[in-house]
């Protein structure tokens, strides 16, 4: 007997305001808006539903004229969580649901990983949140501070994140960090599954000193006792969009797609 496909909601929130690159949800690729790709990836995984949350009404518009559910937020949130939560109070999902955190900058989110870390919160009622992470191959992705870093217990349960090169080893390090350790490093993605419940609770969870150095939000959730699951990809996800170079890169990728 095989085990039902998992019931969950993707809410992917969109920000107008971006210091690296103007109104980025809207920015135009292909013909559609940014935050419209998004959410038609995320439509290809398992969802029940896909909704924007966004902070401006032409996003919400630009969603609207596309067929794509949207709801309005305050654009005065301090954190993508704070804004999932308050969706989650607009769609009235009850505390048991499972929502899909997917950015609103990653127009080639993998479906199967969004099914994936759905997937482990169904499994394991213990945990309150998942997310994801592939290997690291390279020897500056494991040094780029940019690059965050996950170790995990024997559980693939979430130890610690930081953007400094973790595991450290003792003995091979020594003398600088030439090569990757022996451990095999793991990059994290920023694709998290959250209980309702939880999330409706984290804006009330207070700022952590480790949150506050490493400027990691999941870092609060740990430090408040919260057990995180971590799906491992064998697939590395496409490019997220943060700058103008990774919008056009990713422009030619979904060019070559098409073509």
């Amino acid at each position: 007997m095989t085990s039902p496909s998992p019931t969950f909601t993707v809410i992917i929130p969109a920000r107008l305001a971006s210091t690296r690159l103007p109104n980025k949800p809207l920015a135009d690729i292909e013909g559609e808006p940014m935050i419209v790709r998004v959410a038609k990836r995320a439509a290809l995984s398992k969802a029940n539903k896909v909704v924007v949350a966004c902070d401006h009404v032409s996003i919400l518009q630009a969603c609207e004229k596309h067929l794509i559910s949207a709801v309005l937020t305050k654009d005065d949130h301090p954190s993508g969580s704070d804004r999932l939560a308050e969706a989650c109070n607009v769609l009235d999902l009850q505390d048991h649901e499972i929502v899909v955190n997917v950015q609103g900058d990653e127009p080639l989110i993998a479906p199967e990983m969004i099914n994936a870390v759905a997937h482990l919160l169904e499994i394991d009622t213990s945990l309150s949140i998942s997310t994801a992470a592939h290997s690291i191959t390279d020897l500056q992705d494991f040094l780029n501070p940019n690059v965050v870093k996950v170790v995990l217990d024997l559980k693939n349960r979430a130890h610690y994140f930081s953007r400094a090169p973790i595991p450290w080893s003792r003995d091979e390090f020594n003398n600088g960090i030439n090569q990757l350790p022996d451990v095999q490093p793991l990059r994290h993605v920023g694709l998290y599954a959250y209980r309702v419940g939880f999330l409706k609770s984290f804006p009330n969870l207070a700022p952590t000193i480790l949150e506050k150095i490493e400027a990691l939000e999941q870092l609060r959730a740990l430090s408040h006792g919260y057990a995180i699951g971590v799906h491992i990809s064998e697939e590395h996800p496409g490019p997220g969009v943060d700058t103008l170079e990774d919008l056009l890169r990713v422009r030619a990728i979904i060019r070559g797609i098409k073509n």
